[in-house]
């Protein structure tokens, strides 16, 4: 079971279903129907598994006005629901950590469901 790892506890973790912005993995991208153990700190001393989730549901979604024209962009809905303030706080976040991948690749927007506690 791959981990699907998030730096903080985001609010919208404590949810029995929530979203989140992945990009497209290179060795095997995320799938509908997948089971992923969700953790906090993944590469920190401090990792915490907080429970496992199954992926139902993956949609493309661009973050820059710039990036591909694939997908639909990322609405300021969708970024409040995933925990910013509004679009640009998503925006400077994932530039940030990523820089100019947001306006090369595509977004994964996945929908995952709780299945089972873990700690």
């Amino acid at each position: 079971m791959r981990e699907l790892s998030f730096s903080q506890h985001w609010p919208k973790l404590d949810n029995p279903t929530f979203t989140t912005f992945r990009f497209s993995r290179l060795d095997k991208d995320w799938a509908i129907g997948e089971k992923v153990r969700v953790v906090l700190g993944a590469r920190s001393k401090q990792r915490q598994a907080l429970f496992e989730a199954e992926i139902v549901g993956k949609e493309p979604r661009r973050l820059s006005e710039w990036g591909t024209e694939d997908a639909p962009e990322v609405s300021t809905q969708e970024a409040r629901e995933d925990g910013f303030q509004d679009w640009a706080g998503m925006n400077m976040w994932f530039w940030d950590i990523y820089k100019e991948r947001i306006e090369e690749e595509t977004l994964n927007k996945l929908t995952l469901r709780r299945t089972l506690l873990t700690s």
